[in-house]
């Protein structure tokens, strides 16, 4: 199974543009990356009108839409209000042997290893206090003092050599 390291940060905090800077340098080393991302908001990711959106709605409870250039597979809920997608199950909907690594956006509460994204001038509060999976802090002011890795969140290429470093441990 790939290496999965998460990215923790309030709402707001720079954790997407991080991850966006952060992949193609991994590309650079070489990697295969997997990208995980959780949203609370309903999103809608097939054109209406077309097959693939017709089809969804007729009913089907999963749909593998392939073509020569993606595959896209949709998993429809009947009360998604009441259901949470769960870490491990997503996981498991991905080709780990074609990966090297996964990225995970959100699921800040889930046992394991993540990077906290913090800004100070946001005025919220550290996570690492209270989570211990959390390995590193990247941050808009590396200056502080904590007990685990500070890294420069507007340096994308130090907060990646760390997770290089880490995914080979």
């Amino acid at each position: 199974m790939a290496p999965v390291i998460g990215f923790a940060g309030f709402s707001g905090s720079g954790k997407t543009t991080l991850i966006e800077q952060i992949i193609p340098f991994l590309k650079q080393q070489g990697l295969r990356v997997g990208l995980l991302k959780h949203s609370h908001h309903d999103v809608e990711p097939d054109t209406p009108g077309k097959d693939s959106y017709r089809l969804r709605h007729a009913g089907s409870d999963q749909l593998l839409l392939a073509t020569p250039h993606r595959h896209i597979l949709f998993f429809e809920y009947p009360e998604p209000a009441q259901r949470e997608p769960q870490l491990d199950a997503c996981l498991q909907q991905l080709d780990h042997s074609q990966l090297d690594i996964i990225l995970v956006e959100g699921f800040r509460d889930q046992p394991i290893a993540k990077i906290e994204i913090h800004r100070p001038d946001y005025g919220k509060p550290l996570l690492y206090p209270q989570d211990e999976h959390i390995i590193a802090m990247a941050t808009s002011e590396p200056d502080g003092n904590h007990p685990l890795p500070v890294l420069d969140l507007n340096q994308p290429e130090q907060v990646a050599e760390f997770i290089l470093k880490w995914s080979k441990q």
